[in-house]
């Protein structure tokens, strides 16, 4: 399965990106209005995207990844307003500090803080959780609940 090589236009600029890091996946989200004549190519150490949006303004992406992805099972889907790409980490279970291989951190990547979760110690903290909330049901089970209500007014005669 050959795909055309995608080559940088001449007259592009980057497309703003928001990304999460999760167990054993990177979520990327390309901010672009109404994409339109879309091209992707994912590779295992990078993604390249190259399309337009709904004033013909050219967007070029090239992204070396911080570290492989399982090509096979890493997709891309278009919607309205932004492209959004699920890939799938060679090594699952391992954080990524960044998104991309090189250190310095252009200025149209940033880090989507509404999905970010320091996922490394989470089945602690939901054993936490999950601790206090049995405590929880129980403490309510063994309390003093009161009367029966009394619920005359629901019956189905009138």
């Amino acid at each position: 399965m050959n795909k055309p090589k995608i080559v940088r236009p001449e007259e592009s600029q980057p497309a703003h990106a928001l990304w999460f890091d999760r167990k054993k996946y990177v979520t990327v989200n390309f901010m672009i209005q109404r994409p339109k004549d879309v091209q992707v190519d994912i590779q295992p150490e990078k993604i390249i995207l190259c399309c337009k949006n709904d004033t013909d303004d050219v967007y070029y992406n090239e992204l070396h990844l911080y570290d492989k992805i399982q090509i096979h099972d890493s997709r891309e889907r278009v919607y309205d307003r932004t492209i959004n790409f699920l890939l799938r980490k060679v090594k699952p279970d391992y954080a990524w500090p960044r998104l991309q291989k090189d250190p310095a951190k252009p200025s149209w990547i940033s880090v989507d803080f509404d999905n970010w979760r320091d996922w490394e110690h989470e089945e602690d903290e939901g054993k936490e959780e999950y601790d206090r909330y049995v405590d929880m049901i129980q403490e309510m089970a063994a309390g003093n609940k009161g009367e029966t209500p009394d619920m005359g007014d629901l019956s189905d005669s009138d």
